[in-house]
């Protein structure tokens, strides 16, 4: 098999392997498939693997940390030779990935930390994420009452977000200009739980909010509906991932920015790393991999690729990249901009 490489373009890798991996299976295990962005993510690791001759098999923990880890150990007991982990709770996945090794097994830490240097780590670089977020909705409203509705608590991305996020708002904290008046975390990046969140702090604020730093588009998703049941739906709100659903809000205004993170390019980088691992490539030999210490100190393997924010003002990109159909993303959209109009 000949060594993996990465030609590293705006939000794009690819590897190539100069031999079928027809004897090679690739499990994956799924936080929670229920997300929107996942399915467009399995597509494209299917596609890597087909590619490349190898299968593909996969679990749903379905937001479950504890069923996540008999997930893992599921994929082993059906051979798989490498495995990519989306993983529920950084800490509670450990077992896994100490059973993996047991095995012989190279581990992908798919989009979310792993904190464990036996895992490779693949993800878009997520404090960039929150700073693009940020600069978003502070340049639409550069003054008032902020409210920070951050990701799951066992996520590390959440905090990657919130200090990217903290980055690119300290100097207006610090000048006066934008206060933060409630900060909450959302439990499984639910948007129920993101919607209850905005709810309790809408409230206690006698609704006195002029922007929304949301962590993501589902939790982006729920303050947006906890805003229109106010009456407020319009004000700055940030997302990330480009969800569809996410993009028809931007071209409707009530959702500033998307950070699109091309799933199509991740989940494609996964499925080709997984296999070179599998084949016996060492992790520090992927080309394009760097060492990246956690902020725990841990010492990984990793690469990031890069994020793209999509606001009002470049919504074609993700038409013409055929992220989207100009259908989906215009439906409801009245003299929108581009190419809504």
């Amino acid at each position: 098999m000949r060594r993996a490489f990465i030609a590293a373009a705006m939000a794009s890798a690819a590897f190539t392997t100069s031999a079928l991996a027809q004897d090679l299976t690739v499990g994956v295990s799924w936080s929670n498939f229920q997300e929107e962005r996942w399915k467009t993510d399995e597509a494209a690791i299917k596609e890597a693997l087909d590619a490349a001759g190898a299968s593909y098999i996969s679990t749903d923990a379905q937001s479950s940390s504890a069923k996540q880890l008999s997930d893992v150990e599921s994929l082993i007991a059906q051979g798989a030779d490498a495995l990519i982990i989306l993983a529920q709770d950084s800490q509670a996945i450990t077992p896994a990935v100490q059973a993996a090794t047991d095995e012989g097994i190279p581990i992908v830490g798919y989009d979310r930390l792993i904190d464990d240097s036996r895992a490779f780590y693949l993800t878009f670089d997520n404090v960039e994420v929150g700073r693009m977020q940020a600069r978003a909705v502070l340049e639409a409203a550069p003054e008032g009452n902020y409210v920070m509705i951050k990701g799951s608590p066992t996520d590390p991305n959440a905090d990657f977000l919130r200090g990217g996020q903290q980055e690119v708002l300290q100097d207006a904290i610090d000048s006066g200009a934008i206060t933060i008046v409630g900060e909450a975390y959302t439990d499984g990046w639910l948007p129920a739980n993101a919607q209850r969140n905005m709810e309790s702090i809408l409230t206690a604020n006698d609704n006195n909010v002029d922007a929304v730093v949301a962590s993501n588009d589902g939790t982006a998703g729920g303050a947006v509906a906890a805003l229109a049941a106010q009456g407020m739906d319009g004000i700055p709100v940030s997302g990330q991932d480009g969800d569809h659903a996410a993009l028809n809000r931007v071209a409707k205004g009530t959702q500033t920015v998307s950070v699109w993170k091309d799933a199509r390019d991740l989940g494609r980088s996964a499925g080709e790393i997984a296999v070179a691992l599998a084949g016996g490539t060492a992790a520090a030999d992927v080309e394009g991999a760097e060492t990246w210490t956690s902020p725990n100190g841990t010492e990984l393997t990793a690469i990031f690729l890069k994020p793209v924010p999509v606001t009002q003002d470049n919504l074609t990109a993700v038409v013409d990249a055929g992220w989207i159909t100009q259908e989906a993303l215009c439906q409801g959209v009245e003299n929108g901009p581009a190419p809504c109009n």
